[in-house]
């Protein structure tokens, strides 16, 4: 496989031939070929092939043929040559999201993030961000929209990608079976799609148990029973009720057991931090019943006295990613002290962002590097075993991970699709920025335009 970079131009000729610069033929090994088989993402030309005496990376095009592949833009781009017949132009990176036909903001709230992605290695591949709808299959075409090096967007319509990074933002539109299907045609054509969809909380919990991993899973229960709930009180001295299907921290209770002092329940309601206190356990799940009408759906997880700072738990998110050798690496840490009666760590409900290092320095003093070292290769573990066991393709992760005083490595959460909040603390943009440059090496090994290796 020969791999390199190359500029290509579009020429007003009428013939079917593709006209390669000599250091670009030298590059790609195809000195003595006369006839190839361009390709750009699901079209493909056959044509014949001339050598220019000319220096530099150069390819020109034909107009017809241009206008055949469908390039997205001129400009350079990479370029391969797996065996000296067939050529393929890319890689075509499509983000599938919902688009509206804002000039602005095409991706809603997500178009600041989308475009940041789009800014990686630009010059070196064609990006675009896509809806289901979008697609027009009997063509094997998208119309795409595309950021224009001057700022905006357009729509233009091109080939199907080589490699998809699912940042769909529903849950309820990706469990539509039709969803689904319209992700398996992609698969069906060899066309990877990664973060399949988001995960439910009990997904996370079957993916793991029986891993070597499953020893940093809180202890949970499902659809959880009153008799269930009274009992890991008694055991844990407080859990949390989560939804399972919930994000943000939204829905959560904190459920406590004083054995002097009766049951105590800490939710949000109306933006406010609210605390309760029951003498008997009866009365704490009539209020729960009341509030949430049924624990189906609901997680209940064992609570973990967590570090603390100023009487604050701390956890942190790990957010993790593939790299260019298919494997998983911490791309950022953000530490998050919880806010004042807060039951999450969430900074829109008070909490705070700050450096794992200000942390565990300040808390486990000379032992801090020895603890952080330790919680990445549990969360590299933990990535490990739920791909192994998950049925489609994963590129990023987020973890919710809690430390305790004995050192104790805890995963509350994991997300397929990890918002990127934390990467807003200062001290963290630069690993915000490192954590899109894997995104993108990681798009280069799924459409081989980089050596893969066997894993």
């Amino acid at each position: 496989m020969s791999l390199t970079t190359c500029t290509i131009h579009v020429t007003q000729r009428q013939d079917r031939m593709l006209y390669l610069s000599s250091d670009l033929a030298d590059a790609l090994k195809l000195a003595k070929t006369r006839n190839v088989t361009l390709m750009l993402g699901s079209k493909s030309v056959a044509l014949g092939l001339k050598l220019l005496k000319k220096s530099g990376n150069h390819l020109y095009l034909p107009h017809s043929l241009s206008n055949q592949l469908r390039l997205p833009r001129l400009g350079t781009s990479m370029i391969v040559s797996h065996d000296g017949k067939e050529l393929r132009l890319g890689p075509m990176i499509g983000i599938l999201t919902s688009v509206n036909r804002s000039s602005e903001a095409p991706f809603g709230s997500r178009t600041e993030f989308i475009r940041s992605f789009m800014r990686v290695n630009s010059d070196k591949a064609f990006y675009f961000g896509f809806s289901p709808s979008d697609v027009n299959w009997s063509q094997e075409t998208v119309t795409a929209t595309i950021p224009k090096s001057e700022g905006g967007w357009v729509r233009k319509v091109i080939p199907l990608p080589d490699v998809i990074y699912n940042r769909l933002p529903s849950r309820s539109a990706e469990k539509l079976a039709s969803m689904s299907a319209f992700k398996q045609r992609f698969v069906k054509r060899g066309i990877p799609l990664f973060n399949w969809s988001f995960f439910d909380k009990w997904d996370v919990y079957n993916l793991l148990e029986g891993t070597n991993a499953f020893t940093h899973v809180p202890e949970s229960k499902i659809n959880p029973s009153s008799a269930q709930i009274k009992e890991m009180l008694e055991k844990h001295k407080f859990i949390y009720l989560k939804p399972t299907a919930g994000s943000l921290g939204i829905g959560i209770y904190r459920l406590t057991y004083n054995p002097k002092r009766g049951y105590y329940a800490r939710f949000r309601r109306s933006d406010k931090n609210v605390l309760l206190r029951f003498s008997r356990f009866d009365s704490l799940m009539s209020h729960l019943n009341r509030q949430v009408r049924s624990l189906n759906g609901y997680v209940a997880q064992q609570g973990i006295r967590l570090i603390e700072i100023d009487s604050c738990p701390i956890d942190f998110r790990f957010h993790m990613t593939k790299n260019n050798a298919n494997e998983w690496v911490v791309a950022a840490i953000g530490a998050k002290k919880a806010g004042k009666g807060s039951v999450t760590t969430h900074v829109r409900t008070g909490g705070q962002l700050m450096t794992p290092e200000q942390v565990l320095k300040q808390i486990f003093g000379s032992r801090a590097d020895t603890v952080l070292t330790s919680a990445k290769e549990s969360a590299i573990k933990l990535a490990e075993d739920i791909e192994r066991n998950y049925r489609h393709t994963l590129g990023e992760l987020g973890f919710d991970i809690g430390i305790d005083m004995n050192e104790r490595i805890w995963m509350f959460e994991a997300n397929s699709k990890p918002g990127r909040s934390i990467f807003k603390h200062p001290a963290l943009k630069e690993q915000g920025r490192a954590s899109l440059q894997y995104i993108y090496d990681y798009c280069l090994y799924l459409s081989r335009f980089r050596a893969r290796r066997d894993t």
